[in-house]
């Protein structure tokens, strides 16, 4: 069976020499362990300059190597204030211009919290001012699909159906499912059996049809939790995520797209999850 996902890390590979350094020594060295993508990881602010952008995207280009962003961790599309809101909103906008040019299509972003809401308030103000975005983006020409984060806490707005809700309503949305932030959201163990990832997936395919399943963009860590859900990342080994029988239920429900790694050990990990996925591929006997 043909290999369908591309497995990658959040932030170049910690193995990335200092020379070239940066970006671009991180893109090489994603192909020289023999992953297949990265997400740049703008998580803190977006400080990069036209050409560095254009430098980024002619190496990834070169290297096969397709590109998302980790856009700023401080963006709430529910907050109360207005400013609030306006920095958020300008963080994703910095991330979705600037990841553009570097040639990523995709903006992986924290949609926001609840901060005291209902959740059906918080979707709608949610959605209202994603859409805005959206459509603001597509009139600079910034073709880029946002992908709200699955998150893996109560209090913060993300679950997986209020993700695949906002694609369904919004053009140009589409989930990024953070299976590791699913499984601590849960607070109870659970959320960690092939049967669940399956339904999980299924639930992908009946909400936003053919698509859902074939460019998914997935996030895949160890995970810490308690019952109000994560605390930190871990490595695969040292944490309770049934990462075989997760890429066994994307594999049978014929999942396409990428695979991005945040353990802490990077590329570790996500050469664990390529070996595991790649094994499981073959046919048995």
């Amino acid at each position: 069976m043909e290999a369908a996902l591309r497995f990658g890390t959040v932030g170049n590979p910690l193995s990335t020499p200092p020379r070239p350094g940066g970006t671009i020594g991180g893109i090489q060295r994603i192909r020289e362990l023999g992953l297949g993508a990265l997400e740049l990881a703008w998580v803190r602010s977006v400080r990069v300059s036209e050409e560095t952008c254009r430098q980024i995207r002619e190496t990834a280009e070169a290297f096969g190597i397709p590109l998302s962003v980790h856009a700023p961790y401080f963006i709430n599309l529910n907050a109360k204030d207005r400013a609030g809101y306006h920095a958020s909103r300008e963080r994703l906008m910095a991330a979705a211009r600037a990841g553009y040019l570097a040639g990523a299509r995709d903006i992986v972003f924290h949609p926001g919290a609840y901060q005291g809401a209902r959740p059906e308030r918080a979707y709608e103000t949610v959605r209202r001012r994603l859409q805005e975005i959206v459509e603001e983006l597509r009139e600079e020409g910034v073709e880029v699909t946002l992908r709200p984060e699955t998150m893996g806490k109560s209090a913060l707005f993300g679950t997986l159906d209020e993700v695949i809700q906002l694609a369904r309503e919004v053009p140009g949305v589409l989930p990024c499912i953070d299976f590791a932030h699913l499984h601590a959201r849960a607070g109870d163990g659970s959320f960690n059996t092939y049967e669940e990832f399956t339904e999980a997936l299924r639930r992908v395919a009946v909400g936003l049809g053919p698509r859902g399943l074939q460019s998914l963009h997935v996030h895949v860590s160890g995970i810490a939790y308690t019952r109000k859900g994560e605390r930190h990342h871990l490595n695969l080994r040292e944490a309770d995520l049934r990462y075989e029988e997760l890429l066994r239920a994307l594999i049978d429900i014929g999942a396409q797209g990428r695979v991005l790694c945040e353990s802490p050990n990077l590329e570790e990990d996500a050469l664990l999850l390529q070996e595991t996925y790649q094994r499981l591929l073959k046919p048995e006997g």
